[in-house]
Order: C-alpha cells, then sequence, then structure tokens
C-alpha cells in the first residue's frame, strides 16, 4: 500500500468527484493513485466543513512545513490568549505568520472544536455560533444536465487563442435574485455581448443566447459552467450550428476570459443593483465601453477591432 503526494489540482478533482457520487475507489482509479492516497487525504486534510480543496492544500503545505504536526504550549498560548480576546482565527493566523509561525484559520477551526469535544469554552468566543450539522449523499442538488458535452473533448486550438468564434457564456445575478444577465465573451478578441432576462430559466437564457449570436459571423465553439440555466444547450448548439461545451463543475478558471469579463461589467452594475430594472441603452452603454476600450491583452488595440478584423484608427492632431 503506497502513499503519493497530491497536487492541487488533484485536489479540486477528488472535491469535484465527491460532489458527484463517486466512491474512493473510483477516485483513485480516475487519479491513477492507489485508493490508500485518497482515504488518507480525506481523512487528514478535511476541516469542520468537511473536504475542500483549497483548504486540504494549506493543510498539507503547513504538514510538510511541520507547521500542521508541531503546535508547540507556547504557540497554543498565544493562539488561545488570542482567541479568547475575540480575535478570529483569521486575523489570529495572519498574526502568527507575521511573527514566523505559519499556522493556517482552518488548522486554527480544527483546534478550536477539538477543544469543544474535549469540553472547552474556546468555540464562545467564536462570531459565528452556526451548528453545522453533517451531510451524506450528494451535495449538488441542481442535478445533472443531460447530455453534456465536456471540455475535455474540445478542440485545442480553443485554448490557443488563435482563432475567432470561440465564446464562453455566464449569468450575472441582480440584488435579491431580481432579473438577471447573459454574458458572452469570445474567447481571442474579448468582444463581449450581454442581454438581460427576467429570471434565470433556462427557457429565457436559451432566448437570449440565440438572439445575441444569431447574426454574428464566428461562431465556432461556446463553453458554459453546469448551472441549470444551460439546460438547453442542445437546442443552442442547433440553432446556432455551433458546438456546445461544459467546464468542469467547480472550475470557473476554465472560463476566466468570460469571468474576468462580468468583473468588468460589475463597474456598471454592482451586485448592489436590481437587474430587473436593466434597459436596453444601458446594455449597450456597457457593451460599447466594453468593446471599444484598447486592451493591453489585445496589444492596445480594441475588443471591437480585433472581432470584426479591422486596422486600428490611427489618431491625428
Amino acid at each position: 500500500m503506497s502513499y503519493t503526494q497530491l497536487a492541487q489540482g488533484q485536489r479540486y478533482q477528488i472535491y469535484a468527484l465527491r460532489k458527484h457520487g463517486h466512491s474512493q475507489t473510483e477516485i483513485a482509479a480516475f487519479l491513477g493513485v492507489d485508493k490508500a492516497t485518497i482515504s488518507r487525504e480525506l481523512r487528514r486534510n478535511r476541516g469542520q466543513r468537511g473536504y475542500r480543496p483549497k483548504q486540504a492544500q494549506r493543510l498539507a503545505e503547513e504538514r510538510r512545513q511541520g507547521g500542521q504536526v508541531w503546535i508547540t504550549p507556547e504557540i497554543w498560548q498565544q493562539v488561545e490568549a488570542k482567541l479568547r480576546a475575540d480575535w478570529s482565527p483569521e486575523q489570529v493566523s495572519i498574526w502568527l505568520r507575521e511573527q514566523g509561525k505559519p499556522l493556517s484559520h482552518e488548522r486554527i477551526y480544527q483546534l478550536i472544536y477539538a477543544d469543544k469535544r474535549a469540553g472547552g469554552d474556546l468555540h464562545t468566543h467564536l462570531r459565528c455560533q452556526k451548528k453545522y450539522r453533517k451531510r451524506y449523499g450528494h451535495y449538488d442538488r441542481r442535478g445533472k444536465i443531460p447530455a453534456q458535452i465536456s471540455i475535455e473533448q474540445r478542440p485545442a486550438v480553443v485554448a490557443e487563442r488563435t482563432r475567432l468564434g470561440d465564446w464562453e457564456v455566464d449569468l450575472m445575478i441582480g440584488k435579491g435574485h431580481s432579473g438577471a444577465l447573459v454574458t458572452l465573451t469570445e474567447r481571442k478578441s474579448r468582444f463581449t455581448l450581454i442581454r438581460g432576462v427576467a429570471a434565470k430559466t433556462a427557457e429565457q437564457v436559451t432566448r437570449a443566447v440565440l438572439d445575441l449570436l444569431s447574426g454574428v459571423a464566428h461562431r465556432e465553439t461556446i463553453t458554459a459552467d453546469n448551472g441549470r440555466e444551460f439546460a438547453a444547450h442542445q437546442t443552442i448548439a442547433a440553432g446556432l450550428n455551433i458546438d456546445f461545451y461544459f467546464a468542469h463543475p467547480y472550475a470557473s478558471w476554465e472560463r476566466g476570459t468570460n469571468e474576468n469579463t462580468n468583473g468588468l461589467i460589475r463597474q456598471y452594475l454592482p451586485k448592489s443593483r436590481d437587474l430587473s430594472t436593466l434597459t436596453t441603452q444601458e446594455e449597450l452603454f456597457i457593451m460599447d465601453r466594453l468593446n471599444l476600450r484598447p486592451r493591453k491583452c489585445l496589444g492596445f488595440r480594441t475588443p471591437f477591432e480585433v472581432f470584426f478584423e479591422l486596422q486600428p484608427v490611427a489618431l491625428h492632431s
């Protein structure tokens, strides 16, 4: 029986596969490691909310540095004193790091709950006194979208950004879930299209995507996340004669272009905005601001110039 050190990307895969109900044996086979590796990973690198990849990576790194195992009485006294002064675990962790004593806030939470199980009262100094319950079975309640084609089957040329027509799609939600915004970004040019919808239903999102891309010349692929609003992906693919792919669950970096664009849109439509009141004039204004702005990643050309293959407009004095 052997144990293999896992990389951060593998920990995200473990998290996603567990979310979809795969057993430890199946996960081990998928990653090409011994099932003992998965068992040990889940046992040693979990927090009070279960197994999370970012937390697991940090705990593993601390263990390699000695921070996970060797917590001296002196360090523990310092941690306890700060907690009793109502410092948060994150504040304590940052303070310790500045003292050259790396200890993650996840590890401090583990110590707090170990103290609680032993009858201690450190947990009473936490600002959030939520009761966490253990959840069994399938975590993702959205359900799996039928006939999905994984991003793994997407042509390699899409990642190279050497051609026009490869789109990423997402949905931004308004304040209080009032209204939503369909966002489409072309990977090579960063050209962006947006359309407001009254609700995040598959029917309304599908209609918006078809309307936005129906008159566009460059259409090769489109990549989405696993939201149920894209359940009618086959309708979109057939209506636009385009190949539709889905990113891995909880892997937003696989649609990084669109995620970055959504951040730019938030300058004009902050999270406090009710998107049900969005007007066509506002949509056009935002698209103009994004598509007519020179971008460093495009050699200071605009998305409009790159998408329509135009020469930059010379500035005359």
